[in-house]
């Protein structure tokens, strides 16, 4: 399996963010997105997961499911949690397994996913009571308790201290060594294996 972008330009707001991009990212690897504010990592993350449209080029997914599209086959974790504050950190967690998943969520997931990311103990507590930080844990959950081959992180280390970094490293690299695919788009290096950097800053100075 593996994605495959080819000379790929995208506008928004009336101005060229990306232009004349491609790269590949197969199965068991990390491709970093790099870049200052502004350089199009968010926007690049949005065109993968085909919620904006290119204004030239092509991304496709080779040797995937064929009956879904490349989205369908994704997490896509962005800036907001997506969790409701009022429903307990298993609530939640339970409404994403049963809304991501094709087929019935397993329970052996959710409570595994819940004890990775350290919130075994909370599970019980309204999202509205954590902490920043858990309520991002909370996010990133999710990851874990549906299996998709394809990860799309835009930002995911926000709110997070160092050890639940760590945390999040490691999910990324169980997801890769099992074959999975992650795009990152980061501010902050992790410690991930068979991970690739894409410096969209570099792109934009050689054109």
């Amino acid at each position: 399996m593996q994605i495959i972008a080819e000379n790929l330009a995208i506008d928004r707001g009336g101005r060229t963010v990306i232009d004349g991009l491609s790269f590949t990212v197969p199965s068991g690897e990390t491709l970093v997105l790099s870049g200052s504010n502004g350089a199009g990592k968010t926007t690049l993350l949005r065109a993968v997961a085909a919620f904006l449209p290119l204004t030239r080029g092509s991304i496709r997914l080779e040797d995937g499911d064929g009956e879904k599209s490349l989205s369908e086959q994704a997490h896509v974790v962005g800036h907001a949690n997506a969790a409701k504050a009022n429903l307990t950190v298993a609530e939640n967690l339970a409404f994403w397994s049963r809304f991501l998943a094709s087929k019935p969520p397993s329970g052996g997931r959710v409570a595994a996913a819940l004890e990775h990311f350290g919130l075994a103990g909370l599970a019980d507590f309204p999202v509205a009571f954590l902490s920043a930080g858990q309520r991002r844990r909370a996010g990133l959950a999710r990851l874990l308790a549906v299996d998709r081959p394809i990860w799309l992180l835009d930002e995911p280390t926000a709110s997070l201290d160092a050890a639940s970094s760590d945390l999040l490293s490691r999910a990324v690299n169980l997801h890769t060594h099992a074959g999975g695919i992650a795009i990152v788009a980061t501010h902050l290096p992790l410690a991930l294996d068979r991970a690739r950097e894409l410096n969209l800053d570099k792109l934009r100075h050689a054109a």
